[in-house]
């Protein structure tokens, strides 16, 4: 049991490194967002051992961001700045690991031999958790870098922002996953690899 624990602490970890190397890998927003690989690996675990390893792995790669300084803080007060990092990286990122929400499905889809199913519940958890990361873009573009928005309406503003570089990672991510996870699926099983 102990060795289990610690295999999953080790996995994390490892997930959360290769989101934070992978989230370099893309580019970049004028004011923030990139089009990157970050979800593949917060998914990956979130469909391998569940949303909770999940959870903590998007909240690592959140915090490794923040740590190395690899983050766009608002131009506001240093306590709305903390608000706003929190929004932005810790948040954001952790969402992501709801996607293991449909590891069920999934594992269902796949002892049944049901490669369809399997690329129906890749594809839903992707979108969760890249819906989930753009809500936690939009709040904060509305609520921090509404100045941006000039003589728009900051929330249509964020929301079409946002909507650019977080279109392209779902696609990205649900593509990348998708083909994967359905070509090897033995990745998802820890009992298996």
């Amino acid at each position: 049991m102990r060795n289990q624990r610690v295999l999953l602490l080790v996995e994390i970890a490892i997930f959360a490194a290769l989101g934070y190397v992978l989230d370099l890998i893309g580019f970049g927003m004028p004011q923030g967002g990139s089009v990157t690989f970050v979800l593949v690996p917060v998914i990956l675990i979130a469909f391998r051992r569940g949303v909770v390893a999940g959870l903590i792995t998007g909240f690592l790669i959140g915090l490794l961001q923040v740590v190395t300084g690899r983050f766009y803080p608002a131009p506001l007060s240093f306590e709305i700045v903390v608000l706003q990092v929190a929004i932005d990286y810790f948040i954001a990122f952790m969402v992501a690991g709801f996607a293991g929400f449909f590891r069920p499905a999934f594992i269902r889809a796949l002892e049944n031999k049901d490669t369809k199913k399997m690329a129906i519940a890749v594809i839903a958890g992707t979108f969760i958790a890249a819906f989930l990361r753009y809500l936690a873009h939009v709040t904060s573009g509305f609520l921090f870098f509404s100045e941006f928005a000039g003589d728009q309406n900051p929330i249509l503003y964020s929301i079409i922002y946002n909507s650019t570089y977080m279109i392209p990672v779902f696609l990205v991510a649900a593509f990348i996953c998708t083909v994967m996870f359905v070509k090897a699926p033995r990745l998802l099983l820890p009992n298996k690899v």
